[in-house]
């Protein structure tokens, strides 16, 4: 084992180290945390209004306000239903990554610490879900089919590039919403517990991305560029399901149009995801083939090669 090596090793012990300090700190049980008994406040919208797919669209102008709020509730519940998946897939993901390291490391003890919060958030989102008056959205057949092909063939750089991306991406939208007191209350509950824990896993996965990006081969990386890609692109058409909008009187067809070519929209999601294209566009993995489907997904601005930050905003 070369100096460097050993270097490394000791880094990533460090970093998981007081990651699990961190853990043991500040981890939260949402059954106890959250006051699940209390009443859905139908007045206010579930999530701040220009989130929200249709907004600015002609369809948002058809719809009442009362309708507008309850769209928010159920693309809050939409989004949460992506999660529950995408964190169901992690959590298996981490148990390959852990399977054949040794459980004494701070490394390991670390990941199998995150399986547990990732449990526990999929039970806290799917609860919020059911007081919201929402159903589960389930994905499409073939997006469930590809999720389970990813969490089987996944590398490391396509685990850690992966949950990163979805991890970014709620907690921005969460970050906003759980200082905004004009929000929903359980929403606001869940987004804080949910972005105090998730710092942690961001951290972690940043690291382990950039360790095992660095170490492979040309075609390796191409492989990861082209699968990675594929995921963001699945994982961010799917963040709405069309069903959301039949909630609220509209045709899902119609809707689900306007949605995709709505600016407002775009722009949330290139603002959402700006912090995770640094970080994976930096390490040249948002490149070639790969990246067409991140420009697909609306990710890398209306222009292709931007992530300008919504009116109203905070960057």
């Amino acid at each position: 084992m070369t100096v460097q090596d050993e270097t490394r090793i000791t880094d990533r012990e460090d970093i998981a180290k007081r990651l699990l300090r961190s853990s043991a700190k500040a981890s939260f049980d949402p059954l106890v945390e959250i006051d699940w008994e209390a009443p859905i406040n139908e007045d206010v919208y579930a999530i701040r209004p220009e989130r929200l797919s249709l907004y600015g669209t002609e369809l948002w102008e058809r719809l009442t306000e009362e309708q507008r709020k309850e769209l928010s509730r159920h693309e809050v519940a939409s989004i949460a239903s992506i999660g529950i998946w995408f964190e169901t897939i992690l959590m298996q993901m981490l148990v390959r990554h852990a399977y054949d390291r040794d459980p004494t490391s701070n490394h390991v003890q670390y990941a199998y610490t995150e399986i547990a919060d990732e449990c526990r958030h999929s039970v806290m989102f799917a609860k919020m879900v059911g007081r919201l008056g929402a159903p589960y959205y389930r994905l499409d057949p073939v997006t469930q089919f590809l999720g389970r092909v990813f969490k089987t063939i996944s590398n490391g750089p396509l685990t850690f590039g992966g949950a990163l991306f979805v991890e970014e991406i709620l907690d921005q939208l969460q970050r906003e919403s759980m200082v905004d007191e004009s929000l929903e209350p359980l929403v606001r509950a869940v987004s804080r517990i949910h972005v105090v824990e998730e710092a942690r896993h961001m951290r972690y996965a940043r690291e382990e991305f950039a360790r095992t990006w660095e170490g492979r081969n040309p075609l390796s990386k191409a492989y990861s560029r082209l699968v990675l890609g594929l995921v963001i692109y699945f994982s961010t058409t799917r963040l709405i399901n069309p069903k959301v909008y039949a909630a609220v009187g509209l045709n899902p067809r119609e809707a689900r149009r306007a949605a995709r070519r709505n600016p407002h929209w775009i722009d949330t999601k290139t603002w959402a995801a700006r912090k995770v294209v640094a970080t994976l566009g930096g390490a040249g993995a948002i490149s070639g083939p790969g990246r067409y489907f991140w420009r697909k997904a609306g990710l890398l601005g209306r222009r292709g090669n931007s992530a300008p930050t919504p009116t109203g905003a905070k960057a």
